[in-house]
């Protein structure tokens, strides 16, 4: 058995962890651009004069942008060089952030949107690229991915507190005008503290027609996805960029057969790792994040919370899988293994989803809502955690940003189509139980029953797909051999 090494990092450890901090806090920005939003719709509608369907797009345009331009993002990175990257779409978020906030048209809003989504695609492809980079130590880098995951999960519940406090208090503009600041202290910050990282950019041109295809085929398919809720599965709107959105990645992929320098090879899939990853990603994704978009809802619309007090009543799950991600997710996968972390954290996940089902249409927060938070954020955090440390371990250097990008991509395919799929299924069934006469609040919660009930299953997939495809994997050649698995005794140094 032999154990791929990298070089030590040369960087000193609290300025790793500063470039860290860096890194996250510029994805925090860009998560909180996909909920903070959410808030302030009604307030914009009103100013701007968007219809219904008009508004819609304020959030989808940014979605499509981001979901469809995280893969080629991230080949970028490893082409240019990821902090490069980083900064550029840093600038670009950021300036189209004060076009968002100063805009007096819904037609210039919406365009911006669109451009901040290109900004906040390039600005996070790559990230986990950068970390792995930074800590090249197994145990250090298993908490970085911890921080990592923590803020990932934890933006969208941070997201609806900001968004609530910003439009109470200033108004709809300050959502956008607020990123201005942020944006150009992080800039400045990773050009004097995150490593630049030319040795390992290739500086080769990149495949314009491949990037022109995989970025329209993504794009494609995600806004089909997004028009599901409103126009239904079997519609034309829906199904047509659907199909062409699959046959522009099918050319994608013949096209990655032939070139002589491809936007990406596919060899990375030959590594058993990083596919099974990346699967249980997914449905994982599609089958619990319905919670992230139905949950407020039910706060807002069932038990009557404000906005600000929705947020507050989701912060217990990002706590939690902060907690666990930090600290007991590395310590775990050192002790028991990677596979069992993931099979653990799934298995709290399915409970934490049959709970919601039993969620009563007049609830007690402490007794019937926190403790399925906090199952659902510890089983959440310790399989994502992982899921990250098993795909970003098992890439080649000069792929991690591929790797980082299609991780990415993996997850905001998960989340359009779980959330999609959540707000459709419980539409479809409360406008069911408000045709037989049931009340509005039993309607609503007999609707989250049955999306939430689905999502369990989902996630029980997960569960098995790791159980199955997941155990003792073989290795391709240059698939580095993790460490962290089984290593008892790196565990105990750590923790003295």
């Amino acid at each position: 058995m032999t154990i791929t090494t990298t070089e030590p990092s040369r960087a000193p450890a609290g300025s790793r962890w500063l470039a860290l901090g860096i890194l996250c806090a510029g994805m925090l920005m860009i998560l909180l651009d996909t909920t903070i939003v959410n808030v302030a719709l009604r307030d914009i509608q009103t100013d701007l004069g968007f219809s219904q369907s008009g508004l819609a797009w304020v959030a989808n345009a940014y979605l499509i942008a981001f979901g469809g331009l995280l893969l080629l993002a991230g080949r970028l990175g490893d082409l240019h060089g990821q902090r490069r990257v980083f900064v550029v779409g840093l600038v670009l978020f950021t300036v189209a952030s004060l076009l968002c906030g100063i805009s007096q048209s819904g037609a210039l809003l919406v365009t911006m949107r669109f451009i901040q989504g290109v900004g906040g695609a390039l600005t996070s492809a790559g990230i986990l690229a950068m970390i792995t980079t930074l800590f090249d130590s197994p145990a250090e880098r298993a908490r970085a991915y911890g921080v990592y995951t923590f803020i990932a999960a934890g933006g969208a519940a941070l997201g609806m507190l900001a968004g609530g406090l910003i439009t109470q208090w200033l108004s709809w503009h300050w959502v956008f005008i607020v990123n201005v600041p942020i944006g150009i202290t992080v800039a400045v910050l990773a050009l004097r503290h995150v490593p630049a990282d030319g040795e390992t950019a290739t500086g080769r041109h990149t495949d314009v027609l491949s990037a022109a295809l995989v970025t329209t085929g993504v794009m494609l398919g995600v806004y089909g996805i997004v028009q599901i809720e409103g126009r239904g599965l079997v519609s034309l709107a829906a199904l047509g960029p659907i199909a062409a959105g699959l046959a522009m990645l099918t050319a994608f992929v013949g096209r990655q057969r032939v070139a002589s320098d491809p936007l990406m090879p596919l060899q990375i899939f030959r590594s058993r790792t990083i596919t099974v990853a990346n699967l249980v990603l997914l449905v994982m994704y599609m089958g619990a994040v319905g919670f992230l978009f139905l949950g407020p809802l039910y706060f807002m619309r069932v038990l009557h919370y404000s906005a600000i007090a929705t947020g507050l009543a989701l912060t217990p799950m990002p706590i939690a899988i902060g907690v666990v991600s930090v600290r007991p997710s590395p310590w775990l996968q050192a002790r028991f293994g990677q596979r069992r972390v993931v099979l653990a954290g799934l298995t709290l996940l399915v409970i934490g989803q049959g709970l919601l089902v039993r969620l009563p249409v007049s609830s007690h927060y402490v007794t019937s809502v926190l403790p399925t938070l906090f199952v659902s954020g510890i089983g959440f955090g310790l399989a994502l955690t992982t899921l990250t440390a098993m795909n970003m371990s098992a890439a080649r250097p000069h792929e991690a940003g591929l790797a980082s990008g299609l991780f990415n991509t993996t997850r905001q395919l998960g989340m359009a189509i779980g959330v999609t799929m959540s707000a459709t299924l419980a539409e479809s069934t409360t406008s069911q139980l408000r045709g037989d006469r049931h009340s509005a609040a039993t309607a609503l919660v007999g609707g989250y029953h049955v999306a939430f009930g689905v999502g369990a299953v989902l996630v029980v997939a997960a569960l098995v797909l790791t159980a199955t495809l997941l155990d003792r994997p073989p290795r391709a050649p240059h698939e580095p051999v993790d460490v962290l698995e089984g290593a008892e005794d790196l565990a105990v140094a750590d923790a003295a």
